[in-house]
């Protein structure tokens, strides 16, 4: 026994011995102009998936990301995921999924990548300093649509790839990639692409990676949890056409007056859910989760500063961080069919739509929280006695997702991160959505990590996204590090 356990302690020490990072850093190092080049060309295809006039540019890019991986030699398949049908009755065709692999090696463990290459819209006239779609380095930093979020952080996982197969290195676990185009839009056809290939391509997946997140602070972080989304309208209708506010004022119960006095029934001033039924699904914060929030870098001030208010709901650390990630919360994002334009225009509307969110945290169920708003909604309406008509529809039901920080998936994260970074990282989540996340651990049942390399400063979704070079570069390392360090995973443990 003895000389068993000795055999597998040399063994693991050549193992460690045998994994060169120096040289692969040194490698990474010396190409990074060229990593920067190619995410100049990546950030240069306006690959807005909200813009059907821009579909052709989607589809190029999806062939641009297939042949970046086929040239490292990789088995690429472009896979068709349906049609996408616009609200006036035409179809187009989505734009194909990307999957390869790097490996079969039944002997090691698989990973596969999570990834997508389409963007937010972006002009110079909404307030970019530079061309959104030119990537421009500014002291230091790579600006540009789509930079952080996420064709950086794709092009580092293939960078880190590209590395070890450069460098005539056996990559030490199997890589698959799995590239969408419509994640900012929804994911149009991934759940149902990732149902029926649970069986082909998932079936011999150990984990699953996912970089399309951001760092809270200037510390490096793993990411082990995300809320979900139930977005809704409630539209309220009246007169049979809209109204002149002088001849008809007072007259008749306006249907803006309904809306507005609906949506105040929503949410306290301190920020208190008065949905019945919402709070009380969520369990009270965990001693052991105050410590951790408690010991995760986050500062205060300048978060406040950095949006511009003087006064935020909560004065500590700790109740930010959990109200950001772990309870629910209700946002009014805006009313169709009002008056909104430069001027005045004395019109009463005839109809209105106020669109809302309640951002989702473990134990909450979408189907439950759809009837408890519709339910709420109805019955604060029948106090008004308004003879108008209200109708609630919930139209994205997202569900949230949690990983257990404490698995040898996330072990092996904090060993990568201390390689290259030298720091432990924080375990943070995520206020926002990624919904793919979830469909990946109902269906294919793999674990999940979350490993950002954006920054917290990023600006995704906003003007002047960007992606520090510093991250992008020293992000590559980390990735390279990480299949190492889940190489060292024993396969009876996933």
């Amino acid at each position: 026994m003895i000389g068993q356990g000795l055999s597998s302690l040399l063994l693991l020490l050549c193992s460690v011995d045998a994994f060169e990072y120096s040289r692969l850093a040194q490698h990474v190092d010396r190409h990074q102009e060229e990593y920067v080049e190619i995410l100049r060309e990546w950030v240069s295809i306006e690959s807005d998936s909200s813009n059907v006039l821009k579909r052709r540019n989607l589809h190029h890019m999806m062939d641009v990301t297939a042949q970046k991986l086929r040239q490292l030699g990789g088995s690429v398949e472009l896979i068709d995921v349906g049609h996408q049908e616009l609200p006036d009755g035409q179809n187009i065709t989505l734009p194909k999924v990307v999957a390869a692999q790097f490996g079969n090696d039944v002997n090691k463990i698989t990973v596969c990548v999570y990834g997508h290459v389409d963007v937010q819209p972006a002009k110079l006239e909404d307030g970019w300093a530079t061309r959104p779609y030119n990537l421009t380095e500014v002291n230091g930093n790579l600006y540009g649509r789509g930079a952080s979020d996420n064709k950086a952080p794709v092009l580092a996982w293939i960078h880190a790839v590209e590395a070890y197969k450069s460098l005539d290195m056996e990559l030490p676990v199997n890589v698959k990639f799995l590239i969408e185009g419509m994640e900012e839009t929804g994911s149009n056809g991934l759940d149902s692409m990732i149902v029926s290939h649970k069986d082909t391509f998932f079936s011999d997946v150990d984990y699953i990676i996912i970089s399309d997140c951001g760092w809270l602070s200037t510390k490096p972080a793993l990411t082990y949890g995300t809320r979900g989304n139930c977005y809704f309208f409630a539209e309220v209708e009246g007169p049979k056409q809209d109204l002149h506010s002088g001849v008809y004022g007072g007259t008749v119960i306006e249907p803006m007056t309904d809306i507005v006095g609906l949506l105040d029934t929503l949410i306290s001033p301190s920020g208190k859910i008065l949905i019945p039924g919402i709070r009380e699904s969520v369990s009270a914060l965990s001693d052991e989760e105050w410590k951790m929030f408690q010991d995760i870098e986050f500062d205060v001030d300048h978060f406040k500063n950095k949006i511009g208010v003087d006064q935020l709901m909560y004065n500590n650390k700790v109740d930010l961080l959990a109200h950001r990630w772990r309870y629910p919360t209700v946002s009014i994002h805006g009313i169709e069919g009002a008056f909104s334009d430069p001027g005045t225009k004395t019109v009463i509307p005839a109809k209105v739509t106020a669109k809302f969110s309640i951002r989702q945290v473990p134990n909450m169920d979408p189907t439950v929280v759809e009837k408890q708003v519709t339910d709420y909604l109805h019955s604060m309406f029948a106090k008004r006695k308004s003879p108008n008509t209200l109708k609630v529809q919930m139209v994205i039901g997202a569900k949230p997702w949690l990983a257990d920080p404490q698995n040898v998936l996330y072990g092996a994260g904090k060993a990568a991160v201390r390689k290259v970074f030298n720091v432990e990282p924080d375990l943070i989540r995520e206020g926002g959505t990624i919904p793919i996340a979830k469909t990946f651990q109902d269906v294919t049942g793999k674990n999940i990590i979350m490993i950002p390399i954006g920054g917290f400063d990023d600006g995704m979704h906003s003007q002047n996204e960007k992606i520090s070079r510093y991250n992008y570069i020293e992000g590559t390392k980390l990735f390279i590090v990480f299949l190492q360090e889940v190489s060292q995973i024993k396969k009876d443990v996933v």
